[in-house]
């Protein structure tokens, strides 16, 4: 599957083994839509009625502070998806912002998808139960990075987990993301270029 192009009828099939007569059915569950670059998704106090898969493009997802400085929190390219998952759930205004970095084609999967594609596919049901649970490791794993690594750590897991993004957002996105400043990010690159580091 082309990097820059991920289906989501071809990612319920290559990786949650959905077989292709229940594809047919879930998808009519989806609808998509285009944003174009730097387009509100979602704002804060809003309720959040989809979760996003990112078949084109790139997403941000991310808070404001009270002085008005943005916290990412994910980014969402190709294959990834986005969403406030406590305002969907729970049906609470959101605290979150999502906004295309990019023009981007996602696709919205809404309540009904999940409520139904359990139910047609046994698949997509444990596919999606590992995807919570992948979920929730990875949102362990960068608060512990947060919380107790060194900036350097940080970037270096930030390049294993988005690797093509160094080329695809300004250098204070990605500060933002790891709660560094746009100083302390070139700081920490100069360093890594000095150890003859090089993010593939």
């Amino acid at each position: 599957m082309d990097q820059t192009e991920c289906n989501f009828a071809e990612y319920l099939s290559q990786k949650a083994s959905v077989e292709e007569k229940h594809i047919k059915q879930v998808m009519t569950l989806v609808d998509t839509q285009n944003f174009s670059k730097g387009e509100v998704v979602l704002s804060a106090g809003e309720r959040c009625r989809h979760i996003f898969y990112v078949e084109k493009g790139l997403l941000r997802f991310y808070s404001l502070s009270e002085d008005g400085k943005e916290h990412i929190v994910q980014f969402g390219a190709e294959g990834w998806f986005v969403g406030d998952r406590s305002s969907f759930y729970f049906d609470e205004p959101s605290a979150y912002y999502i906004d295309a970095v990019e023009n981007a084609q996602v696709v919205l999967i809404g309540h009904d998808f999940f409520d139904q594609a359990g139910t047609i596919s046994e698949e997509y049901r444990s596919y999606n139960e590992f995807l919570l649970q992948n979920h929730v490791r990875h949102l362990q794993n960068r608060i512990n990075l947060l919380i107790s690594a060194p900036a350097e750590k940080r970037y270096l897991d930030f390049v294993k987990m988005y690797p093509d993004l160094m080329l695809r957002v300004p250098q204070w996105m990605v500060a933002s993301y790891l709660g560094i400043t746009p100083e302390g990010l070139s700081r920490v690159r100069k360093q890594l270029a000095e150890k003859n580091f090089r993010p593939d």
